[in-house]
């Protein structure tokens, strides 16, 4: 009988230990966070520079910007006259308060309707830039 209550005591003894370690590894697990991606860091680019940022990022081979001579805000007269003389504008977004529009293209406006957008604009090539 001595024999019997050592076995069980030593099987009790096995049984605790084994859960013991069990939960140790467990409670290890959750105590180390999970690995998680790091989050990109917030640009330190504000107004035109984040606009201007934004365009490029799209790849484009031409980058201008567009304002009109007397300073003030783009109008939709000012839109339109973009979108008619320089329908090769992919995107575009304004920035600087609604006084200029930075715009995207592949084509070079050289060689289209640059000499008429000039007249009605204030023209900046950011291309390569």
């Amino acid at each position: 009988m001595d024999k019997r209550i050592l076995v069980l005591a030593f099987g009790s003894f096995l049984m605790v230990t084994a859960y013991g370690c069990h939960k140790a590894d467990s409670v290890t697990e959750q105590a180390e966070p999970a690995s998680t991606p790091a989050k990109p860091a917030a640009s330190p680019l504000v107004g035109f520079a984040k606009d201007l940022q934004f365009i490029k990022n799209g790849g484009y081979s031409y980058v201008y910007v567009f304002a009109r001579k007397d300073g003030k805000p783009l109008a939709s007269e000012d839109s339109q006259a973009l979108r008619k003389e320089a329908p090769q504008m992919v995107d575009c977004v304004t920035t600087d308060e609604g006084k200029k529009a930075i715009c995207g293209t592949n084509f070079n406006l050289e060689e289209g309707n640059m000499g008429t957008l000039k007249k009605r604009f204030v023209v900046e090539d950011y291309s390569g830039k």
